[in-house]
């Protein structure tokens, strides 16, 4: 979502690079990838993005390190060193920093950590997707215990679902009770991806 907004504020396109087309099983065919990717940094500006960067960017200290992921990031390392003329913003995200090498933060201009959104964060979320309906004004104390602990993005989605049920039923406004369901949906996503086999 970041990464679509710097896109958009700079009204440039958005690429986001995929890494299951770009990470193989065969020896070097994964670093030759990455250097056309690089290339068509250089040929076309646009504001790329690394979703998951943690698959390519860990940490080559690991112990679980495969050889080829440490010659993978020894390249990105040197790619993103190389002169541009276009200035394409690259971005890295990733839900685990605490897997990146090191050297990596000598490569980006910035680092920005997303920690969770406060109530006033909250609301500002809910009032910014719920904008095509009309939604009563009270309850925003349900509203912030429902959504507490959970990211900006999974705020979103929960008032973007709102929005969904609304435009299926026909109707133009929403209620408080039907905006804590879906976060309350959202919390029970979480939960399910927390239990351990």
């Amino acid at each position: 979502m970041t990464a679509e907004a710097i896109a958009g504020e700079l009204k440039l396109p958005l690429f986001i690079i995929r890494l299951e087309t770009l990470i193989t099983r065969y020896m070097g065919e994964t670093a030759a990838k990455l250097r056309l990717v690089f290339d068509e940094t250089r040929r076309r500006r646009g504001v790329y993005l690394f979703d998951e960067f943690d698959a390519v960017g860990g940490q080559r200290t690991a112990t679980n390190d495969v050889a080829e992921m440490r010659r993978v990031l020894n390249s990105f390392l040197q790619f993103m060193e190389e002169k541009t003329s276009t200035d394409s913003p690259i971005i890295a995200a990733t839900n685990h920093p605490e897997l990146l090498d090191r050297a990596l933060l000598r490569r980006f201009d910035d680092v920005l950590e997303f920690e969770m959104p406060t109530a006033a964060q909250i609301r500002a979320v809910i009032k910014a997707n719920l904008k095509p309906l009309k939604f009563q004004r009270g309850g925003w104390a349900a509203i912030e215990q429902a959504a507490h602990g959970l990211s900006q993005a999974e705020v979103a989605r929960a008032a973007d679902e709102v929005v969904k049920t609304a435009i299926l039923d026909q109707r133009n406004q929403t209620t408080t009770q039907e905006v804590v369901a879906k976060l309350t949906e959202r919390q029970a996503m979480r939960t399910a991806f927390t239990v351990k086999f």
